[in-house]
C-alpha cells in the first residue's frame, strides 16, 4: 500500500494511504484542523460484502463517508440481452444472492405481463411463489440479524441466526433442488411442483421457528449491550428515507407502513392477512426489530399458503410458453425426469423437437415494455423490461434496493463514531450482489 506525506502552510501533516490523492491534498488546505482519510473495507464480512468506505475522520468522529462500489461487477444486465426470455432467470436469482426467489419473481411477473398471460398463472403455482417469497424474506432476515449481531461483538446473534437459516435453505433444497441460485421461478409458473413431503416439512419448520424466535428477543432486545450499541445509531428520519429513495425495513422503521404487499398487491397479497411490522426510532435498533417482527408475520403466511396449496399444474398451459423439461429432484440435484428423457430421446419424435426448438431458440415475446416490482426484504425490487419483439429481451434494467439503500451511508454515518460505521451498514443489510449487478 502506497503511503505519501505532505505538509500545509500551517505545519500540520497529513498522512494518507490507499489512493484519493488529488482530492485529498487539495482538500488539506481548506481545513484549519487535521483531517485523516482512511479506507475501510473492501473485506467481508465486515463491510457486508466488497464494499469499500472512504471516511474522513476527525479524531473518532466521521465528518465525511462515500461509498466504494463495483468490485463485485458481473454484467447481468447486459448478460440477459445475450439469453432467451427463460435462460435469463438463471442469472437474475444471483444478483441478491439472500433473495434469490423475490429477484426470480419481480422478472417473471415482468415477463407474464409483456406475454399477457398474467391471469393464465395457475394457482397453485402463484402459491408456491409466495410460500417460496416467504421463506426466503425469513432466511433473509435471519442472515441480517446474525451478521449485524456478529459486527457488534454478539457472537451467539450470529451463531443462532445461521442455525435457522440452515432449516430454510433445507426446505429449499428439497424443493429445488439447490440451496441457492435456483432458477426455480419460470415464466409462466415454476420449474417443478412441491415434492412428496415438502409441506410437512415446511410445516415442522414453522413451528419450530416460532418458538426459536423467543431466543433472538432474550439475546438482543433484553441485552443492555445490544441495545445500547444499536440505539439511535445510524439516525435517518422519514423526511430522509422519502428524500434518498429508501424503502424495506430501513423506511418502516422511521414509521411509515410502506409494504408493496400491501399498496401494490401481487401474486394475490391482498387475500393474505399480515401486518406490516413499523417502528419509531428510525435508528439500526428499529430495524432490527423490524425485521424481527416480519419474521413472524412470514411465517403467519407461509401458514396460509400451506392452507390455499389445492391440486392442479404449475405451469401455464400453452406449451408454446411452458418450458417443456419434467424437472425431479434426483441424487445429483434438479435434472429433468427419466420418464421424460426417455420419451424425447426413445418415443416422440415431435416431443424431441419441441423441447429443442423451445430450448434453443426460446420463445417470443410481443414488443413493449413493463415496470414489475415486488417487496424484496431489503425493499422495491423492481424490472424495467423492453422487448422488441424477439426471443431474447432488448433491455431488463433492475431497480435493486441494495442500491438505492446504499446512499443513505452518509446520512446515517457523518456525525457519528467511527465505531458506529459498521453498526450503520448492517442495518441497511446491503447485499452487493445486487448493487453491483
Amino acid at each position: 500500500m502506497s503511503t505519501v506525506e505532505f505538509r500545509d502552510e500551517r505545519a500540520a501533516v497529513f498522512t494518507v494511504a490507499g489512493g484519493d490523492w488529488d482530492t485529498v491534498v487539495e482538500g488539506a488546505g481548506e481545513v484549519p484542523e487535521e483531517r485523516v482519510v482512511v479506507n475501510m473495507g473492501p473485506q467481508h464480512p465486515s463491510t457486508h460484502g466488497v464494499l469499500r468506505l472512504i471516511l474522513e475522520l476527525a479524531g473518532e468522529t466521521v465528518t465525511d463517508a462515500r461509498c466504494g462500489i463495483g468490485y463485485l461487477h458481473t454484467g447481468i444486465e447486459k448478460n440477459l440481452e445475450y439469453r432467451t426470455w427463460t435462460q435469463a432467470v438463471t442469472f437474475i436469482t444471483r444478483m441478491d444472492y439472500l433473495a434469490p426467489f423475490a429477484n426470480e419473481v419481480a422478472y417473471c411477473l415482468a415477463v407474464e405481463k409483456l406475454l399477457g398471460i398474467t391471469a393464465q398463472v395457475p394457482e397453485r403455482a402463484t402459491v408456491i411463489r409466495v410460500l417460496l417469497m416467504e421463506l426466503n424474506r425469513i432466511s433473509s432476515h435471519l442472515v441480517s440479524i446474525a451478521t449485524g449481531g456478529m459486527e457488534i461483538g454478539a457472537l451467539t446473534v450470529m451463531t443462532i441466526g445461521f442455525r435457522e437459516r440452515e432449516l430454510v435453505l433445507d426446505l429449499f433444497e428439497l424443493i429445488t433442488g439447490l440451496r441457492m441460485n435456483h432458477a426455480f421461478v419460470r415464466p409462466g409458473g415454476v420449474a417443478r411442483d412441491l415434492p412428496a413431503g415438502a409441506e410437512g416439512n415446511i410445516a415442522g419448520f414453522v413451528k419450530v421457528m416460532r418458538e426459536r424466535i423467543r431466543d433472538y428477543e432474550h439475546l438482543c432486545t433484553a441485552n443492555r449491550i445490544f441495545v445500547a450499541r444499536t440505539k439511535d445509531i445510524g439516525f435517518l428520519d422519514l423526511a430522509g428515507c422519502l428524500a434518498l429513495g429508501i424503502t424495506g425495513p430501513v423506511l418502516r422503521a422511521a414509521g411509515l407502513p410502506h409494504d408493496l404487499r400491501r399498496s401494490e398487491p401481487y401474486c394475490g397479497y391482498e387475500n393474505y392477512e399480515f401486518e406490516v411490522a413499523t417502528w419509531d426510532g428510525c435508528d439500526a435498533y428499529g430495524r432490527f426489530r423490524v425485521r424481527l417482527e416480519e419474521i413472524g408475520q412470514s411465517l403467519s403466511i407461509v401458514e396460509q399458503c400451506l392452507d390455499r396449496l389445492r391440486p392442479g399444474p404449475v405451469m401455464v398451459a400453452d406449451r408454446k410458453i411452458a418450458w417443456p423439461a419434467q424437472l425431479t429432484v434426483h441424487g445429483d440435484g434438479l435434472g429433468n425426469d427419466h420418464e421424460y428423457v426417455r420419451e424425447i430421446m426413445g418415443e416422440s419424435m415431435e416431443s424431441l423437437i419441441h423441447h429443442f426448438k423451445l430450448v434453443t431458440e426460446g420463445f417470443r415475446v410481443p414488443p413493449g415494455q413493463v415496470y414489475s416490482a415486488v417487496e424484496s426484504p431489503r425493499g422495491e425490487m423492481g424490472v424495467h423490461a423492453v422487448s422488441d419483439g424477439g426471443a431474447r429481451p432488448y433491455r431488463v434494467h433492475m431497480r435493486d434496493p441494495s442500491f438505492v439503500n446504499l446512499q443513505a451511508v452518509p446520512a446515517m454515518c457523518e456525525g457519528g463514531m467511527v465505531a458506529d460505521v459498521i453498526a450503520s451498514i448492517a442495518s441497511i443489510d446491503p447485499v452487493m450482489g445486487g448493487v453491483d449487478r
